[in-house]
């Protein structure tokens, strides 16, 4: 009898193991970078708490391996997610299991079966969610409540879209996108109430150190995302980060009829190439005084800019040519190319190496690389340039909020490029390319192209209602709880900005206190591995959650039946 059952109970861990140990899947391809990256926090006393420190987070962010995107993993309604980071959108969505396109296919996907204890509908799933991009896919489905969470920061009722329909196609299993945008870019937050998006949901309840976050960008796993503070690991001197205020717009058509913030967006100044400046000409030069404005966005994984400077780019460049006008203008040059370009925000030139801005060989002609920036026809809402990815991984970018009726939203950039460095010669390009296998595709024209013609549409905003450049507003920012650090470039306080510097193994702590006392404290890291789109223990065929831990109710219960039976026989 005693044998009998110790083979059932046996077995039936083996079960219980079987079910509540998942098939893990590493944040990243390489499961040796599966360690989490605590933090060293050092924060102003007047910004943290000491009863309450963990208002920091540090995500790792990886370049996609369709290489354009890159992405970071959270957490919505505790089910672990990819999803690519947007500074050129606002909302957040997942693809949900309703949707069975085949960009659906092989995405983990948010199980509607599961009864998430922290789900909520809005309007009864009634309520649609849609959001188009330009290239012509497109993702749908309706919105919902869920519990998210970014690292330690959580908001516990967030709305985002839950897609069941989509042809969006992405890489690296990424089931949606995370935009970090303000909310009046925002679809969600323009058609239900309290539905503010997500870091915009951290600064405006207080839920982070100061309402900004910090960019770093490599061409493999390294970079990181930080909330509320930025990483030390990185900005060795904050006194060298470039403060630019960001641009706020005039209301368009029916939608508002105030100013506020729309784009992380800034005002650009010259253009140089190998430190001859090319001035730029905005499309619209009476909106902004004359200035060119660029739209800083680690979603576009390139740089984009008017025809009319593009092509004074790439004149500066011997050996340059026109290769390509579909949808604006695609220039190559040759791959020894011996210069720099730059673009200068500020009093700081933030310059790109050739292999920063070089694509790749044409595969026609190996001796002919494709090149950034591309031309693109203009916009009707005055944004001349988008810096994506080939910039943004140039320097460390910050992005701040900005404070109620106290602080306009600012973009810090800390250069990690030297700009008096010298060039990169051509054996270190041709051995960059080979080791990148960045090869394009593409068939030359035998002949000059002509210059491409555009149209320029009308300016979409209402100019009787004025907006300038920083302008503070009284909503739609960080709550007005915070003390500004960033206020006016007179008044800059940067030594206050709160910093988080990655360590695989330790999280350290340190506080000065009012009297001046410092405390560190530490504690050692766990490994946790992570499962992408399955709740832990839960089973999808039951539709609901399995006990946990299943195996000691098992196991106890078990033990209970062999109690009684010994005790009969």
């Amino acid at each position: 009898m005693f044998a009998v059952l110790l083979v059932v109970l046996v077995a039936l861990l083996d079960i219980a193991s079987a079910v509540t140990a998942d098939k893990r899947d590493c944040w990243y391809d390489d499961c040796e970078q599966q360690v989490k990256s605590f933090e060293k926090i050092n924060v102003s006393p007047s910004l943290l708490e000491a009863s309450n420190p963990a208002k920091t987070g540090l995500l790792p962010v990886a370049w996609s391996d369709d290489e354009q995107s890159y992405y970071s993993v959270i957490s919505v309604g505790n089910i672990s997610f990819r999803v690519a980071l947007d500074t050129g959108s606002a909302d957040l969505w997942i693809t949900s299991s309703a949707c069975t396109t085949s960009a659906c296919h092989s995405v983990p996907k948010y199980p509607l079966t599961y009864q998430s204890p922290s789900f909520a509908s809005v309007n009864d799933n009634n309520t649609a969610f849609s959001v188009s991009f330009a290239d012509g896919t497109a993702a749908s489905g309706y919105v919902a409540r869920e519990k998210v969470q970014l690292s330690n920061l959580t908001v516990p009722n967030q709305a985002f879209g839950m897609v069941s329909q989509s042809n969006v196609t992405m890489g690296s299993q990424m089931s949606g996108i995370l935009g970090l945008g303000f909310p009046r870019l925002s679809t969600i937050s323009n058609n239900v109430v309290n539905a503010t998006p997500f870091f915009a949901s951290l600064s405006q309840q207080g839920i982070v150190n100061y309402p900004l976050f910090g960019l770093s960008l490599t061409r493999n796993t390294s970079g990181t995302l930080t909330l509320g503070a930025i990483d030390s690991s990185v900005v060795k001197d904050v006194s060298q980060i470039e403060w630019n205020e960001v641009v706020a717009f005039s209301p368009f058509g029916t939608e508002r009829n105030t100013t506020s913030y729309l784009q992380w967006a800034i005002p650009m100044g010259n253009i140089l190439v190998n430190g001859s400046a090319i001035t730029p000409s905005p499309t619209y030069p009476t909106a902004y005084s004359n200035q060119s404005l660029a739209l800083l966005d680690v979603g576009t994984p390139g740089i984009y800019g008017p025809y009319q400077d593009v092509s004074s780019i790439f004149s500066a460049i011997d050996g340059s040519r026109l290769v390509d006008t579909k949808d604006g203008g695609q220039w190559a040059l040759p791959c020894d190319v011996s210069e720099t370009i730059s673009f200068v925000f500020g009093t700081t030139n933030f310059t790109l190496q050739p292999s920063d801005y070089l694509i790749g060989p044409t595969s026609g002609n190996p001796d002919l690389c494709l090149a950034w920036p591309r031309a693109s026809a203009p916009s009707s809402d005055g944004i001349d340039w988008q810096l994506g990815s080939p910039f943004l991984r140039t320097v460390y970018s910050i992005f701040s909020y900005g404070i109620d009726a106290k602080e306009p939203p600012m973009i810090g950039l800390y250069p990690r490029n030297n700009a008096s460095a010298p060039v990169e010669s051509p054996q270190y390009i041709s051995s960059f390319m080979s080791a990148a296998s960045a090869t394009v595709a593409t068939t030359l024209p035998n002949y000059l192209l002509p210059t491409p013609s555009y149209s320029t549409p009308p300016f979409a905003f209402n100019t009787s209602i004025p907006a300038s450049i920083g302008q503070i507003v009284t909503s739609d920012l960080a709550t007005s709880t915070y003390s500004p650090i960033l206020a006016t470039p007179a008044a800059l306080n940067v030594t206050a900005i709160p910093t988080v510097s990655p360590s695989p193994t330790l999280l350290t702590l340190i506080i000065t206190d009012t009297s001046g006392e410092v405390r560190t404290t530490t504690s050692t890291a766990s490994t946790p591995s992570v499962t992408l789109g399955v709740p832990y223990g839960w089973s999808a065929s039951a539709g609901s959650r399995l006990p946990v831990p299943l195996s000691r109710t098992l196991l106890a219960c078990l033990s209970l039946v062999v109690l009684v039976l010994s005790s009969t026989s």
